[in-house]
Parts: C-alpha cells; sequence; structure tokens
C-alpha cells in the first residue's frame, strides 16, 4: 500500500528536478534518467508518476505558476489590508522582481512558454498559467482603485513578463518594470478622468 504523502514529496521532487534541468539547459534536456538523477528518485518513480513527457512538462509549468500565484495573491491581499497606493504597489513589485534571482526554476517557465508555442499540448497549460496570472493582475489593479482593471489585466501580465524575460536576458535592474507599471496605471486612471470630465 503506497504511503500518500510520501507519494506526494516524490512527486514534488521529480517536478522539482524538471523545472531546474530545463532552467539550466532547456527541454530537449529532460529525459527520465536526469529527472531520476537528480531527483534522487527511481527510474521507475518517474514512470510511473508521470506517464508521458508531455504530462511531466504540463504539471511541471502549472506547479511553478500555482506557487507563483499563491505568492503574489498573498503580496496583492498584504496591498489591500495595508492600503497601499499605486506608487506603493509599483514599488513593491519592483522590489519583488528585483528580489527575484534567475535561478534554473525561475528559467524554466520561459523556457515551457516557448515550448508550448512548439508543442500545442502544453498550449492548455500555458493557456491555464496565463489565466492565472491575468486574475492575479484584475484583482491588484480593482485593489488599487484602477478602472478597467479586468481589460488590463493581461496588458499588465504582457508587461511584466516581457520586462522579466529582457531583465533575464540582459542582466538589466527591475527599475524600469517600476516606472511602466506606473505609467500604465496612472494611464489607465487619467484617461478614465478624461473620460469623465468629457461626459459633464
Amino acid at each position: 500500500m503506497s504511503n500518500p504523502a510520501r507519494s506526494a514529496a516524490t512527486r514534488q521532487r521529480i517536478i522539482t528536478a524538471v523545472l531546474q534541468i530545463i532552467g539550466k539547459d532547456g527541454v530537449a534536456a529532460v529525459t527520465n534518467r536526469r529527472i531520476a538523477k537528480e531527483a534522487g528518485v527511481s527510474l521507475g518513480s518517474v514512470t510511473y508518476h508521470f506517464e508521458t513527457q508531455h504530462e511531466l512538462l504540463r504539471e511541471s509549468l502549472l506547479h511553478f505558476v500555482r506557487a507563483e500565484t499563491r505568492r503574489f495573491t498573498e503580496l496583492a491581499d498584504q496591498c489591500q489590508s495595508d492600503g497601499v497606493d499605486i506608487e506603493g504597489a509599483a514599488a513593491l513589485a519592483g522590489q519583488v522582481a528585483g528580489g527575484t534571482a534567475f535561478d534554473s526554476e525561475h528559467i524554466a517557465p520561459f523556457e515551457l512558454y516557448v515550448e508550448a508555442g512548439r508543442d500545442e499540448r502544453l498550449r492548455e497549460a500555458a493557456a491555464e498559467a496565463f489565466a492565472a496570472y491575468d486574475r492575479l493582475a484584475a484583482q491588484i489593479l480593482t485593489g488599487l482603485g484602477v478602472p478597467d482593471a479586468e481589460r488590463l489585466a493581461a496588458t499588465t501580465v504582457a508587461l511584466v513578463m516581457g520586462l522579466q524575460l529582457r531583465r533575464l536576458a540582459t542582466g538589466s535592474s527591475s527599475e524600469d518594470l517600476v516606472d511602466a507599471l506606473l505609467l500604465l496605471a496612472r494611464g489607465a486612471i487619467n484617461q478614465e478622468t478624461a473620460g469623465q470630465e468629457a461626459g459633464l
């Protein structure tokens, strides 16, 4: 009889190993033997928990996004309870971005999103990941009083991810992210104010 807690821990070690391998050497480097070695599990454990490589990649991507979404949801809730304004929220986003080390686990999702462009079987997982980020962005923007938050959510996510990719590729600082978020939020508020004044 299998132990559910031990089984979950083994599965987690496998997913962590997959993200590390992808972040270090790309998707093509993911083999069951390498996963088993990096995770410290038997080769049979890898195939027991994940029947196909597609399932492995999909679950690894979703695991990363769920963990990130939980982390950012806690920050969003903290911003709302602390009454943080737009400038404070942008500064906090910059601190989070700047404090995120581009270790192998944080590089891996970028690789997986590109792989989803090649492998349509991963697109559903990628779409689920972006939908989670969009919901979180809408929650944060709404909490900050940014009008039309639902419509701006995808743009905000694209802005953050694009600037994080730029930071990863160039080694630039996270200050651009703070400026860009403020520009987006202030622009939305100014547009709403101008629309209301024109309607008067």
